[in-house]
């Protein structure tokens, strides 16, 4: 016959950690993740600055050099992103500004969508990127967000 025991007690709640337990708050610790990262990965600030981003990001996207890049706005750093029709028009404003990376800023949720990468040289073709971006939080408001690259 099986023998069953219930005992109650208080609920354990886990202290919640601070930003200085580590040295470095939240968007920092993304920051020298996404920067040692093997995976094409992007941190950017409110303010659309790149932060951080992997070797692999750079090449994925034909930017370079990551130290090149880090400081400047997203779209000023070399990005080239083109729609995807057969004409390959650079994106407009309006629609620079639903890309996943920003539009997680903006809406401050998760965000995913296709880019269209123009090619760093002529001979090579345009990438299609699949890019997945949430929001990175500092004291309960968005500081910036997190892209994940993969190409398709």
């Amino acid at each position: 016959m099986a023998h069953v025991e219930l005992s109650l007690s208080e609920v354990f709640v886990p202290a919640a950690r601070t930003s200085t337990e580590h040295g470095s708050d939240n968007f920092g610790q993304w920051s020298s993740t996404v920067s040692r990262a093997d995976e094409p990965c992007l941190l950017i600030d409110a303010e659309t600055r790149v932060v951080a981003i992997s070797a692999a990001g750079c090449e994925l996207l034909c930017l370079g050099e990551p130290d090149d890049l880090i400081g400047r706005p997203l779209l000023d750093g070399g990005l080239r992103l083109l729609d995807f029709t057969a004409n390959r028009g650079e994106l407009t404003e309006a629609e620079t500004d639903k890309i996943p990376p920003l539009l997680a800023l903006t809406s401050g949720r998760l965000a995913r969508g296709l880019l269209r990468v123009e090619a760093a040289s002529a001979d090579a073709s345009d990438a299609t990127v699949d890019a997945i971006s949430t929001p990175v939080l500092a004291d309960g408001e968005v500081a910036g967000s997190l892209t994940f690259f993969s190409e398709v």
